[in-house]
């Protein structure tokens, strides 16, 4: 297809990369694409080739991968440079489309262009139907894996090359669009019989993004009413089967963020936690307030949960395109102390509000608990209510962060019930 003005590139370009390496050291192996027209998702051209990378050293021991990509054909692959024009010309002005590409493959293009010195093509929008289908398809496929979601709709195995991978997203985005039609359908007949329910486009991702954003903040909430939590959702430790937990992403705050799931979203909560390090302020958030956490000594039932969560975790984040250095320190050790293992509940600032902490806290004395009431943020008013020795009962979410190319895991605690001494 020959060069056209921005404007009259309708074409949709799904694309895939394939790439070698780790941390700042990824380079391309391989770069596919396949121009789609929106009104009749019909393929009109295609691209695909091995690269060569710069680096000769980051496929010198490369092995034979199962995907057919040996040393010797990198090798004699052409270098980015040489195919630049033709990626340039196929991306340009296009919508851009793929699986998990706002997180990697947009990155890997625009780096390859930085590293050849030419400006990168830039989209006139951007699909990615991982946050697509996590928000139609979350239950349904959860790991939202392309392998997993081919499998679920019977297309076969994924081939991990760029231009079959980006077939198959294509096909995948088919088979869901004509779920959500049937789907739709049946809701229109619904509404038939009750003629006072509120339309909603079904195709309308924005507004199920926005739905499901809403249901995620409202599933992460404590209701509290006198001092008597809502616990369903939150399981105790022995409640919880490691091999029936996975991860999947959910939107959050426009974006997405991985979550941790056990049938529902996975929330926790232990009795009887001793407080081994008090309230820490060592780092500071966005706003310059000290970042608040404190020690507990934890029991081996939760920590045998969160090393599960921990590896699941590592896992999706790495297979999801993720560069991050993984920081595996839910569960503190040290061998020759008796007090350890422990972990940190980390109490949230709030930007605003009436109460300056994201958590609910309640002090327990002699079968009585008072919700504590707080009117400004004081780190040192905290202090002796979590003292060393102190019980507490915590009610946790197990949250993942990916930020500034470290990631993990932190218990984020949403109610604590301080015990009196």
């Amino acid at each position: 297809m020959g060069s056209s003005s921005r404007e009259e590139r309708s074409e949709i370009a799904f694309f895939d990369v394939e790439t070698t390496g780790h941390g700042q050291r990824i380079a391309l192996l391989e770069f596919g694409a396949i121009l789609v027209c929106p009104r009749k998702l019909v393929e009109l051209d295609s691209y695909s080739t091995l690269v060569r990378p710069a680096d000769l050293s980051l496929i010198s021991t490369l092995f034979p991968r199962c995907n057919g990509i040996t040393p010797d054909a990198i090798l004699a692959a052409p270098t980015f440079l040489q195919i630049s024009d033709r990626v340039y010309d196929l991306l340009h002005g296009r919508i851009w489309a793929g699986h998990n590409i706002k997180r990697f493959d947009c990155a890997r293009i625009r780096k390859a262009f930085a590293e050849i010195g030419k400006p990168a093509p830039e989209p006139k929008d951007t699909m990615d139907s991982l946050i697509l289908l996590t928000n139609n398809f979350g239950k349904r496929a959860r790991d939202m894996k392309m392998a997993t979601l081919a499998t679920y709709f019977g297309l076969g195995e994924q081939t991990h090359r760029s231009l079959d991978d980006v077939r198959m997203n294509l096909e995948v985005l088919k088979h869901c669009a004509t779920v959500l039609f049937l789907e739709s359908s049946l809701c229109i007949t619904a509404q038939e019989v009750e003629p006072n329910t509120a339309q909603r486009n079904p195709f309308d991702m924005g507004q199920l993004s926005d739905e499901m954003e809403e249901s995620y903040e409202m599933s992460s909430a404590v209701a509290v009413s006198d001092g008597r939590s809502d616990l369903a959702g939150f399981l105790e430790p022995d409640e919880v089967l490691t091999s029936s937990i996975s991860a999947s992403f959910v939107p959050f705050r426009g974006s997405q963020r991985i979550q941790l799931f056990h049938e529902a979203i996975l929330r926790l909560c232990c009795s009887h936690l001793k407080v081994h390090f008090g309230i820490s302020t060592k780092y500071l958030d966005n706003a310059g307030r000290p970042k608040l956490n404190f020690v507990v000594n934890a029991p081996d039932s939760l920590c045998k949960v969160l090393d599960a969560c921990d590896g699941i975790a590592q896992k999706f984040s790495s297979d999801s395109g993720s560069s991050s250095e993984w920081r595996p320190v839910v569960v503190i050790r040290e061998n020759g102390f008796v007090n350890y293992p422990t972990v940190k509940l980390n109490i949230p600032n709030t930007i605003s509000g009436d109460n300056p902490y994201g958590t609910e806290m309640y002090q327990k004395d002699s079968g009585s608990m008072q919700k504590l009431v707080f009117s400004k943020y004081d780190p040192a008013e905290l202090e002796p209510l979590f003292a060393p020795g102190t019980f507490v009962d915590a009610f946790f979410s197990v949250d993942l962060y990916d930020y500034q190319q470290n990631a993990g895991i932190r218990l984020v605690a949403k109610k604590l019930i301080i015990h009196s001494n």
